[in-house]
């Protein structure tokens, strides 16, 4: 199995960046990864929350093959512990999947085909955090959970 994660926009924040690649870096050993930067749509302050979201969701759609696995990073998504996750994942990667696909959305969320078309949401937290510290938070959960599989020692520190 190899998952792949899929955001709107890129990360200007050079430090948060660096340690997004860090922990993308330290997955790389547990599991095939990979993060994808869907560009930010142009002209979106043109557009109506219902239009961006429309527009945004074909755009995920467009990323994802047939027999993906789509799970959203979704605020009414089901919550997790650490340890329940990276039950969550050995599941997955047990149910024989080629690929398990994350997503996060833009501003407004997902649109109705992307929620249609989604196996799962999850949420990371009932609080809210910018798009940009979701993609950190989820890569360092997918990186902990595979320590966790592994029962290697990081989850404790």
């Amino acid at each position: 199995m190899q998952i792949k994660l899929l955001a709107i926009g890129k990360t200007d924040n050079k430090q948060l960046q660096s340690l997004i690649d860090d922990y993308q870096k330290r997955l790389g050993f547990y599991i095939k990864f990979e993060f994808e930067i869907i560009p930010d749509l142009k002209k979106a302050k043109n557009l109506s929350e219902e239009q961006q979201k429309q527009k945004e969701g074909d755009l995920i759609l467009s990323k994802l093959q047939t027999q993906d696995v789509l799970i959203l990073l979704d605020e009414n998504g089901k919550q997790l512990s650490s340890v329940g996750f990276s039950e969550y994942l050995q599941k997955h990667m047990n149910s024989g999947i080629k690929q398990l696909v994350f997503v996060i959305g833009g501003p407004y969320g997902f649109s109705k085909d992307v929620y249609n078309k989604a196996q799962g949401k999850l949420s990371l937290s009932k609080m809210t955090f910018s798009h940009q510290m979701i993609r950190l938070f989820i890569i360092e959960q997918l990186y902990r959970g595979f320590t966790i599989l592994k029962n290697e020692p990081y989850h404790h520190h």
